[in-house]
């Protein structure tokens, strides 16, 4: 075994054993390299199925990546994950609320999640908004209680929470509305799969080498 070979070469090795292991299966451009990024962060190929994309989901995320968004992430370790460098080369930035003091205070005086108080701090935000939720089927709920108050109109929503209670319904809700969403069906999910998902949209906008 060669212990000197470039991550950038294990990184293409990969994705041609994913392309190799899918037999032939096809996606629409844009939408194939989110799969296949996914699949490549889980090593899960369900994904190819699970995964469920509203019509022009992917170019109106990266649109809104191109002009600058910010994606609010539900979890530090979905933070942690997202490309900066790529982010910042598209003028956007990423931020997550829920070590935030006043969060934390919000929601223990009203006896809800913070994940929930999360999102209606970024509701606030102005300009375009990627939400990404990856952990939290709470923030997942309580956004879409916000989008259908109109306070917020996302530019996209990554609903990927991961678990047993309350996650399947929480993505459902997504389905099928007027809301952008890249949504995995079912229980699984994850931070990880939540940050790829934004550095699949990332890498197609601005070339994979230096991010």
């Amino acid at each position: 075994m060669n212990g000197t070979i470039r991550p950038a070469d294990i990184e293409k090795r990969s994705l041609a054993i994913i392309t190799e292991e899918l037999g032939g299966r096809t996606f629409p451009d844009g939408v194939a390299e989110v799969v296949k990024r996914v699949i490549h962060t889980s090593a899960d190929f369900d994904y190819a199925d699970n995964l469920c994309f509203s019509e022009n989901a992917v170019e109106r995320a990266k649109a809104a990546l191109a002009a600058g968004a910010t994606v609010v992430t539900d979890t530090n370790m979905a933070l942690a994950g997202i490309s900066k460098p790529a982010l910042a080369a598209c003028g956007g930035r990423a931020v997550c609320f829920m070590a935030d003091e006043d969060v934390a205070r919000e929601a223990k005086a009203r006896g809800v999640t913070r994940a929930a108080v999360s999102m209606e701090k970024a509701a606030l935000i102005e300009g375009p908004v990627i939400f990404a939720v990856g952990n939290a089927p709470t923030a997942l709920l309580r956004l879409h209680e916000l989008i259908e108050a109109g306070e917020t109109a996302p530019a996209l929503v990554v609903g990927v929470p991961v678990g047993f209670v309350n996650v399947v319904e929480s993505k459902e809700l997504f389905l099928g509305g007027n809301t952008p969403y890249i949504v995995a069906r079912g229980r699984k999910g994850g931070s990880n799969v939540a940050a790829a998902i934004v550095n699949a949209l990332l890498y197609q906008l601005y070339a994979r080498e230096g991010f």
